[in-house]
């Protein structure tokens, strides 16, 4: 766990580096251009949220909660109904 926080730091550290070597007019333009994206990317999700919701369609649908309990319960009583169905026809098949 220190060898990966010592590996983030350095990352970090190389980082505010390269940011600090960057001349004054470079940084101001770097720091426009992510919050132009920043804000762009808020405003995309805003009218998602925004032409989601305006629509009439959605609806949501409420049923009873399922366990992993009653998933295995269905499936093992398809699976015995399988079983005995065959067991059933071979049965049948006999008494003819």
């Amino acid at each position: 766990m220190k060898k990966i926080k010592d590996k983030i730091e350095q990352h970090i550290l190389l980082a505010d580096r390269k940011w600090k070597a960057l001349p004054g007019k470079r940084q101001r333009f770097f720091t426009k251009l992510f919050f132009v994206g920043y804000a762009v990317v808020t405003l995309l999700v805003l009218i998602s949220i925004f032409i989601s919701t305006g629509n009439k369609t959605n609806t949501m649908s409420i049923s009873h909660i399922t366990t992993i309990s009653d998933h295995t319960a269905v499936e093992r009583s398809a699976k015995d109904n399988k079983v005995g169905s065959t067991i059933k026809k071979q049965t049948d098949e006999r008494s003819k």
